[in-house]
């Protein structure tokens, strides 16, 4: 007798759960429609260029699946995958390396200075990808002090080192994340407990043993997810592999897309065929990452009884360790620095030596204030970068404050704004080519194409600010503004934005930062008059300006390291995590 009620009462919970799951905010569905609008075209023109031949014109014509049997059967796709997967993979284990020697250096022991080591991974930041391979192809090439160095030691004719090559790539690439590598490990290395090292070492185990066996083996998973994502970047960076790897005739699948772009008449149906590739393998490594990283709790050594996060007394030996830590200072950031101010100094680049101290001149630094194209691409750099993060900020704010705060059908705007994530950049620039092409006005080469599609690139970042701000805001303070009779908006505007304002302003500063450094989105989708500094300084090295471009690297660096210490104290002075 009690079935059919029970069954209606079972369908009436399953109908409750489906209208709370399907029902959706009326604001969600705004926000929701203006994140689709953003996204959606670039995915279904990415798709809809590797499906159809292009006219001349840029517009569609004929379905077609030539482009993907071509790039498959082809022998030099099968070449450049298996170059992009050692680049990655040897990238990944470079950043790595010293990654987590930095971490445990500056979080596990008592050695001096490491306090130092967080404030040049910021700083780091700042410096544009572009001029940061440059550099290394500065230090490392035929006239470079590298060479120079190893040729005086061995006492050889010619130069000992190819810099253009795919261990150059790995080489550079790697030590452009480690600073990255750093940050990321820093926290899961700082929350081991020490008790575990201590019962190691008063087991007669040794420092290199217990880091080896102890506090390695507790950040296991954090290294492992770290080198998945770090080999996903590197996968689908385009900087290093372009300026270093295609003059040494070596390619993978990012200059691959590049250049068939920019081949005349521009190959866009291969380009997007390439980034749809590429796009589903990024994608799948992706999942790969999240899946690991969900399986962390395995390793949990901080819990609320006993948890000591004491570092390691290191004795005489922190004198070494400190050494070590000046020495990756000077790789990481000295050198690279170094060498460019040096260029920016000289009338012309033949090496280092004392001879080159008498030439020295500010005539570099007068051509480039001097010159119309440097003004315009600062300036287009700096509106780019700020309307970009003045855009990102606020709306990701809002759509993080109504995800937390449980809003019906929120999930949907998390799910959309870190979408993104799965587009590597230089696809991100080929599918907003490809909507920009196909509008019915001139979008494309302007400015505002490139903050657009920066704006999209950069969603899931402002998410992650705006998300660790509104979780360290407490409910009461919004239910007292209910109760005082003040409407949602209200509420949002004159309790939570300023209350979020310290995470807005670090999300602000985190998206200019990266937005502004960047060289795929801007290299595809920027004319003549939307230049950015990034790119101007990637052609001024493909057209052999070298003295005029370490001056422009050297003057944009010092104001973005001004920005990113900015960026650093105001992380800090909040308590926002900037690792």
């Amino acid at each position: 007798m009690t079935t059919p009620n029970r069954s209606v009462n079972n369908g009436l919970a399953l109908g409750t759960r489906l209208k709370n799951l399907f029902s959706i905010s009326p604001i969600v569905v705004v926000l929701a429609s203006i994140l689709l609008v953003l996204i959606m075209p670039a995915v279904i023109f990415l798709f809809q260029s590797s499906l159809h031949e292009t006219q001349f014109d840029g517009s569609f014509g004929a379905f077609t699946f030539q482009y993907y049997v071509d790039l498959l059967t082809s022998d030099q796709f099968l070449t450049n995958l298996i170059n992009a997967t050692i680049y990655a993979v040897g990238s990944a284990a470079v950043a790595i390396s010293i990654g987590v020697l930095l971490a445990w250096i500056v979080e596990r022991t008592n050695t001096p200075g490491g306090g130092w080591v967080l404030i040049i991974s910021i700083i780091s930041l700042g410096i544009p990808s572009v001029l940061y391979t440059i550099s290394f192809l500065m230090l490392l090439g035929k006239v470079g002090p590298a060479n120079e160095i190893l040729m005086w030691i061995t006492g050889a004719d010619a130069p000992l080192l190819d810099v253009y090559s795919l261990w150059g790539m790995i080489i550079i690439e790697g030590i452009e994340f480690a600073p990255l590598s750093y940050l990321l490990l820093s926290s899961v290395f700082r929350s081991n407990d020490a008790s575990f090292e201590e019962a190691s070492m008063m087991s007669g185990a040794g420092i290199l043993q217990t880091f080896r066996n102890i506090t390695l083996r507790l950040a296991q998973p954090a290294i492992l997810a770290l080198l998945i994502l770090i080999f996903i970047r590197a996968f689908e960076s385009f900087e290093t592999p372009a300026l270093v790897g295609l003059p040494g005739n070596v390619s993978v699948i990012t200059t691959d897309i590049y250049e068939s772009i920019d081949e005349v008449p521009a190959n866009y149906g291969q380009a997007g065929a390439f980034s749809v590739v590429l796009l589903f393998i990024v994608g799948g490594l992706l999942v790969w990452y999240n899946r690991l990283s969900r399986n962390a709790e395995r390793f949990q050594t901080i819990t609320g009884k006993g948890f000591r996060p004491r570092v390691m007394d290191l004795g005489k030996w922190r004198w070494l360790t400190t050494a070590i830590l000046a020495f990756l200072f000077m790789i990481i950031i000295g050198f690279p620095i170094g060498i460019v101010l040096w260029v920016s100094m000289v009338p012309y680049y033949d090496g280092v030596s004392l001879e080159a101290l008498k030439l020295f001149t500010f005539d570099n630094y007068r051509t480039v204030f001097n010159s119309r194209s440097f003004h315009d691409s600062i300036g287009n750099t700096v509106i780019m970068g700020a309307a970009a993060a003045s855009i990102v900020a606020p709306f990701t704010a809002l759509c993080a404050w109504l995800t937390v705060r449980r809003y019906k059908g929120a999930w949907i705007l998390d799910q959309l704004a870190t979408s993104p994530l799965i587009f590597p950049a230089i696809v991100m620039g080929v599918a907003f080519l490809q909507v920009f092409l196909n509008l019915p006005f001139g979008l494309y080469g302007t400015l505002l194409s490139i903050i657009l599609a920066s704006m999209v690139r950069y969603l899931p970042y402002g998410m992650r600010y705006s998300y660790a701000g509104i979780l360290q805001i407490h409910t009461e303070l919004e239910e007292a503004s209910s109760m005082s009779g003040a409407r949602q908006t209200t509420t949002f505007l004159r309790i939570v934005m300023p209350l979020v304002a310290p995470a807005m302003v670090t999300c602000w500063l985190f998206v200019f930062l990266v937005s502004v450094k960047a060289v795929s989105i801007p290299i595809l989708l920027a004319g003549p008059k939307s230049q950015v500094v990034a790119i101007t300084l990637f052609d001024m090295w493909e057209n052999g300006i070298t003295n005029e471009l370490a001056a422009m690297g050297a003057t944009w660096t010092g104001f973005m390291t001004i920005i990113s210490l900015i960026f650093y104290m105001l992380a800090k002075r909040y308590g926002l995590s900037v690792r």
